[in-house]
C-alpha cells in the first residue's frame, strides 16, 4: 500500500496576500511544510501541486514530485471538490496524506502516530481527519445550537463539537475521487490540540503562527 503526501498550494490568495511564499521565520510555509513531511518515514513520496512556476520550483528544488494544475482547478470560482478529485487524478498512489501548508505547528510525532492509526483502523474508516474540539457558546438563526441557555454550563462542559482543521487528511485515492473531499463518507476524526491545529486563514493567524513557530519549533522546546 503506496502512500505519498499531497501538497496542494496556489497562486491568488486573497486573505493572506502571497500566503504561501511570505516570509515566514525565515523561510516560507511551502518549505516547511515540505521538510518536515521529508521526515516522515512512513511516506513513500511527496507531490507538489501548484499552478505556480515558482513553488513548483521550490518543491523541485526540494526533491520532491511536482504536477503543473490546470488554472482552472486553481481559480477562485472552482468549486473544492472538484479540485480534489482532479488532484487525486493525477497521484500515482494508493493512500494519500494530505497535507496543507497552513497548519505549520503540527508536529512530527503526531503525524506519524495519525498514520499508524490510519494503518490499523483504515477497515473501521474511510479517512482519518484533524480535528480539535471546539468549545464555544454556538447560535444559529437566533437560537443555541450546543447548551440550554436557561441552565448554561460551564465552557468547558460544552460538548466537543469536533471541527476538522486540515492539519492532515489520510484516505485512499478512490475514496478521495469517490467522495469528491479529503472528509469521507465514514471519517475517524482525529483529535489533535489547539496549539498543532492553529490554521493561518488571515493575517492575525500568520502572525501568531509565526510568532509560535519562532518561539517553540524552531528553538526545539515543547509548548506544554
Amino acid at each position: 500500500m503506496r502512500m505519498k503526501a499531497l501538497v496542494a498550494v496556489r497562486s491568488g490568495s486573497t486573505r493572506v496576500q502571497n500566503k504561501n511564499l511570505r516570509p515566514f521565520c525565515g523561510t516560507n510555509l511551502i518549505r516547511v511544510k515540505l521538510a518536515q513531511l521529508k521526515r516522515i518515514e512512513e511516506l513513500d513520496g511527496i507531490v507538489l501541486n501548484s499552478n505556480d512556476d515558482e513553488m513548483l520550483a521550490i518543491g523541485r528544488e526540494m526533491g520532491v514530485e511536482t504536477v503543473k494544475r490546470d488554472p482552472y482547478y486553481a481559480s477562485n470560482s472552482v468549486v473544492m471538490s472538484e479540485v480534489f478529485v482532479n488532484m487525486a487524478e493525477n497521484m500515482d498512489t494508493d493512500v494519500i496524506v494530505y497535507a496543507n501548508v497552513t497548519n505549520p505547528l503540527l508536529e512530527d510525532e503526531t503525524l506519524k502516530k495519525a498514520i499508524a492509526f490510519y494503518k490499523e483502523h483504515c477497515g473501521e474508516y474511510d479517512s482519518v481527519n484533524s480535528a480539535h474540539a471546539i468549545k464555544e457558546f454556538m447560535w444559529l438563526d437566533g437560537k443555541a445550537i450546543n447548551y440550554d441557555p436557561a441552565n448554561q454550563p460551564r465552557s468547558q462542559d460544552l460538548p466537543d463539537i469536533m471541527c476538522p482543521n486540515a492539519a492532515f487528511n489520510i484516505l485512499k485515492k478512490e475514496v478521495m475521487i469517490r467522495d469528491r473531499n479529503i472528509v469521507s463518507r465514514k471519517p475517524y476524526m482525529y483529535p489533535i490540540d489547539y496549539f498543532e491545529a492553529t490554521d493561518i486563514d488571515n493575517m492575525i493567524d500568520f502572525e501568531i503562527a509565526e510568532f509560535l513557530y519562532g518561539k517553540y519549533v524552531m528553538q526545539g522546546k515543547s509548548w506544554k
